[in-house]
């Protein structure tokens, strides 16, 4: 069994042979001492200039930190029946990083999901940073530093096909429509940013804590996960900060017809596998999650008139409405606009939700964020979106929304070209582990 940790995984102390050449250092250093000495003293006369500027400007730190909390003290809780970070509130910073796992037998996966999840526990709770051995390479990366705090940070351990080869002997136990993503029609898939055996969806409020999180795993399983394909992902702060939809790069709000992820029948329902499914037994708890690396064709994008931007899109850039009404929450009509005069037939909204003749005929939940990797060879934006949805169906979920979708106008704009089907492993307990369903099946 798996034991929770109360100290940093990795953080054991270690000694090593002192390197040469440290007593001319130290000579080097004592002679900085003295200037870094005048350099001090001049800084402590500045720092008091700028304080007394800002009494009388009636500021200060501590006002400052009361007017803006410091939200790296927030946690989600890590335990459960599911993993955090499928229904949990999006924060502004993800990444998503996948794997193949270099291990060839089953005792060797058991190992890794234990201690993946020893080190998720310890990271998503936070304490103090795992001490340093100067003569050695440090345990972490030192950019949180003394304290790793919680930061809202989840990560959300998915399996893809691949895993449920030969060599695992989990062929059995593969979940029902887990398979490498196909290419649909408009896709260019790039088979280096495709699939892997184990993704990592890693979310927080900061950057720093996701990179720091990230690092982390790398550096623990060095001979026994091979980064496959890494992507970094990022909500509008503005939209995380007040509670509202998320605008993409498009400039349209996205993920405005989501399910409430405080309706737990409709969770039931739609996102979490359930005990009655045609899934087998250890996926109960779990969920399908699809990721699709989107890229947006912004220059083109940015020359098309508004008018056709909200006809692809169906709703209004401003406020989200659908065409017709006010508020972005409105219930579009479309019972009463069966030629698409108001909205068009073809538009991303009504294809993707037609609404006839239920209000979630795609049985989906999204989670998606924005990403920028540069340039294009091409020298274009390489911008767009990280599509990402659970479903508790793969087929009645993403599948057969993706279908409904092929040959939208939006296509002229987009062109995915990575991603893959994973599936999210059920929770976990203090004295269980990730996996262990699966490894015991």
């Amino acid at each position: 069994m798996s034991q929770q940790h109360d100290t940093a995984p990795g953080s054991a102390q270690h000694t090593s042979p002192e390197q040469p050449g440290t007593p001319t250092r130290r000579n080097l250093l004592k002679g900085l001492g003295t200037l870094g000495g005048s350099l001090l003293a001049g800084g402590a006369l500045a720092s008091q200039a700028h304080a007394a500027a800002e009494t009388a400007a009636g500021t200060n730190t501590n006002a400052n930190a009361n007017a803006c909390p410091d939200t790296t003290l927030q946690s989600v809780p890590f335990y459960g029946k599911h993993q955090a970070g499928i229904i949990t509130p999006e924060p502004a910073e993800a990444v998503f990083i996948a794997f193949d796992v270099v291990g060839k037998g089953r005792e060797d996966l058991v190992k890794l999901f234990q201690d993946l999840t020893n080190i998720i526990a310890f990271l998503t709770k936070g304490g103090p940073a795992p001490t340093a051995d100067v003569r050695l390479p440090p345990p972490e990366s030192g950019i949180l530093g003394a304290q790793v705090h919680p930061d809202n940070l989840t990560m959300t351990v998915t399996v893809g096909a691949s895993l449920f080869d030969e060599r695992f002997g989990l062929a059995a136990q593969k979940p029902v429509h887990l398979v490498e993503m196909p290419s649909f029609p408009n896709d260019a898939l790039e088979r280096p940013w495709c699939d892997g055996d184990v993704m990592i969806q890693i979310c927080a409020n900061t950057r720093e804590t996701v990179i720091y999180a990230m690092r982390y795993v790398i550096k623990n399983f060095p001979n026994r996960m091979v980064a496959r394909w890494k992507i970094d992902g990022f909500l509008p702060a503005r939209d995380i900060r007040n509670r509202t939809t998320p605008v993409n790069l498009m400039g349209f709000k996205d993920g405005t017809g989501n399910p409430s992820h405080e309706d737990e029948q409709l969770m039931n329902e739609m996102v979490w596998v359930g005990k009655n499914s045609r899934e087998p037994a250890w996926a109960e708890g779990g969920s399908y999650e699809v990721v699709r690396l989107i890229r947006f064709r912004l220059e083109f994008w940015d020359r098309t008139p508004l008018g056709q931007q909200q006809n692809d899109f169906g709703r209004l850039r401003a406020t989200g409405a659908p065409h017709g009404k006010e508020h972005e929450f409105d219930d579009p009509d479309f019972e009463s606009d069966l030629d698409g005069n108001i909205t068009p037939l073809d538009s991303h909204m009504r294809r993707a939700e037609p609404r006839i003749p239920e209000r979630h005929v795609a049985k989906l939940r999204r989670r998606s964020f924005s990403y920028s990797l540069g340039l294009t060879k091409a020298r274009q934006l390489d911008m767009g979106l990280i599509f990402v949805c659970f479903q508790a169906d793969l087929q009645t979920g993403f599948i057969q929304t993706q279908m409904r979708l092929n040959g939208e106008p939006l296509e002229e704009y987009i062109k995915p070209f990575g991603g893959g089907y994973y599936f999210a492993l059920p929770g976990t307990t203090p004295d269980s582990y990730l996996g262990q369903a699966l490894m015991e099946a």
